[in-house]
């Protein structure tokens, strides 16, 4: 749209561009930040959340704009970045997005019969170089989970490269007896805070 500043995804989680279209924040462009998002030693789960969505928006940011100078963010020309990142928690411990069957089974009777929480960082980058970020955090309790249910999952391959082996959107929804706080947060990113944070810092979205 000519004369509104760019909106850039610091992500290639098809998920997250599927929300923001939803809500009418097409972004203009999709830019995956290559960090490590290996855990810090007793580094905690919403930490960690905080400082990874906050090193992709940066990354990105960085690609295009100028060298941050005494630690402010650096510039996008004239584009607002958004960086984010979703961390699934027992207590302490951190879920991994799991990579093979083995680790999505440890997993899912980890958060069988009981509570978690999903933890989602934001971070926003605006053109002059301003930052604001956000830690939202969403309950969420799950069924028992039968060993048929569990391989039934397994089998579906939806547990691949997702944060805690599941997708609430897809079949693991049938697993969710209770939750409490940002549905979109479990999704991918929180709509209401993310639209928040860009509205706050100047960008106009599309009429709806």
């Amino acid at each position: 749209m000519a004369g509104r500043p760019l909106l850039v995804l610091a992500s290639a989680s098809p998920r997250r561009r599927a929300l923001l279209d939803q809500i009418g924040l097409s972004p203009d462009a999709i830019e995956p930040a290559t960090v490590d998002e290996t855990p810090h030693p007793r580094e905690r789960p919403d930490a960690l959340a905080r400082r990874l969505a906050d090193a992709k928006a940066r990354a990105v940011a960085l690609r295009h704009g100028d060298a941050p100078r005494h630690g402010d963010a650096p510039r996008h020309g004239d584009a607002f970045v958004l960086g984010a990142d979703t961390v699934v928690a027992v207590g302490r411990r951190i879920l991994p997005k799991a990579r093979d069957r083995a680790e999505a089974e440890k997993c899912l009777r980890l958060l069988s019969g009981r509570s978690h929480r999903v933890y989602g960082g934001i971070c926003v980058i605006a053109p002059d170089g301003r930052c604001a970020s956000r830690l939202v955090m969403t309950r969420v309790a799950f069924k028992n989970l039968s060993d048929g249910e569990i391989d039934a999952y397994l089998d579906s391959g939806e547990w691949e490269g997702k944060a805690g082996a599941y997708a609430i959107q897809g079949r693991a929804a049938v697993f969710v007896r209770g939750l409490h706080g940002s549905y979109s947060n479990v999704v991918g990113l929180a709509l209401f805070e993310t639209a928040a944070l860009l509205g706050g810092l100047g960008y106009e979205r599309a009429t709806l």
